[in-house]
């Protein structure tokens, strides 16, 4: 037998936005439903639309469809869509009507008793915590202790909310119970949790005097953490499963330990590279030396070069912050700061103003200068 086009089903083009196909179900649904329309034939077409929403709501569906028709859903379609042999038997008009009006009808096998209980695990909270660190622990790692509050598993109830388990009487389990009213489309029956089990389908003889019934309960926890060694800041550190306690079964929550790192007076970090200025003289800059520098693993000898100019960087290869997720150092980068003398004594003095009588000149960089003045005369 030939089946009618979907789209013409419900009514709508084949341009039809969801919405739209939703909006022409819905009245569809109400017009046709069995509890209200009782003329020949309306069971009939109240299914063909449901069949008709079923395929048009999927976006995966809907595109095999649009592409193959109903040979996408049959024996010997010919096509890949993994839809071939579709039961639609299996479609549950009752969900497609609890998605739209909240609740089914009553009726024509369509109500909502097989509702289940809403007693599902969930995973226990994630927690954030944050630890203050000098700059020499975030280089080379440390332990640090700490404590935040997290729910966890009530030790009086073993985390269950109640002693000496039963099913609940009212909604036998399921969690949720069935409420029927009068509509202008007839009886009309709506879900809602268990009011006696709050949709846990179980009850207790006796409820937990130290959770009142929850199983979790507020707790102080301490933990030592171990920094690894180049940690930067704003990083975090996860542990997996340090956090919240989970409820009926889930998995317990993560701890995210985030870094905040104080300054060094001497050393800027710049990600697995440390910059450090040292302070020249004039002479030291002009004629050479050799400078004692700081770096992470101790002091090292650093041959300055006759004629070293400011703000020179140079660099110390692998003497930097090693990365966290490997075995690589960054570099340690020096910078040269000549600093000019603002006293002095009659024989720096004399010997500058003797030093000043000679030339000095000799550099590009003056020449351009001298240069640049002159044409600007």
């Amino acid at each position: 037998m030939n089946k009618k086009d979907y789209y013409e089903v419900l009514g709508v083009s084949k341009n039809a936005t969801d919405e739209e196909i939703k909006r022409a179900f819905r009245k569809l649904a109400k017009e046709y439903h069995p509890d209200v329309n009782k003329e020949p034939g309306a069971e009939e077409k109240f299914k063909e639309i449901g069949e008709a929403y079923a395929i048009l709501s999927d976006p995966a569906k809907r595109k095999q469809y649009d592409q193959f028709g109903h040979a996408a859903f049959q024996n010997g379609g010919g096509t890949s869509s993994g839809f071939e042999n579709f039961d639609f038997g299996s479609i549950n008009l009752d969900d497609i009507l609890n998605d739209l009006f909240g609740g089914g009808f009553g009726g024509f096998g369509f109500n909502s008793s097989r509702g289940r209980s809403t007693s599902r695990n969930s995973r226990g909270e994630d927690v954030r915590v944050v630890v203050n660190l000098s700059f020499e622990e975030a280089v080379k790692g440390c332990e640090k202790n700490i404590s935040f509050d997290v729910n966890v598993a009530c030790s009086k109830c073993h985390g269950q909310g109640g002693f000496d388990e039963k099913t609940c009487p009212t909604c036998h389990g399921q969690g949720r119970v069935l409420s029927e009213q009068q509509t202008i489309f007839g009886y009309m029956q709506t879900q809602k949790i268990c009011p006696d089990c709050h949709g846990q389908g179980k009850t207790y003889s006796s409820i937990c005097s130290e959770c009142r019934g929850k199983g979790i309960v507020k707790s102080t926890k301490n933990l030592t953490v171990v920094i690894p060694e180049g940690v930067d800041e704003n990083a975090q550190l996860r542990l997996s499963g340090k956090g919240g306690t989970g409820v009926n079964g889930g998995s317990n929550g993560d701890v995210f330990v985030e870094f905040k790192i104080k300054e060094h007076p001497f050393y800027e970090r710049q990600d697995q590279d440390i910059y450090l200025e040292v302070p020249l003289t004039i002479t030291e800059a002009t004629l050479g030396c050799k400078k004692e520098i700081p770096t992470l693993t101790g002091n090292v000898l650093l041959e300055i070069k006759p004629g070293t100019q400011n703000y020179t960087k140079l660099k110390l290869k692998g003497k930097g912050i090693k990365s966290p997720n490997s075995l690589l150092r960054g570099n340690m980068y020096v910078v040269v700061n000549i600093i000019i003398p603002t006293k002095l004594d009659r024989k720096q003095k004399t010997l500058l103003e003797e030093l000043a009588q000679t030339d000095l000149e000799d550099a590009s960089e003056f020449k351009e200068f001298k240069k640049f003045v002159k044409q600007n005369s």
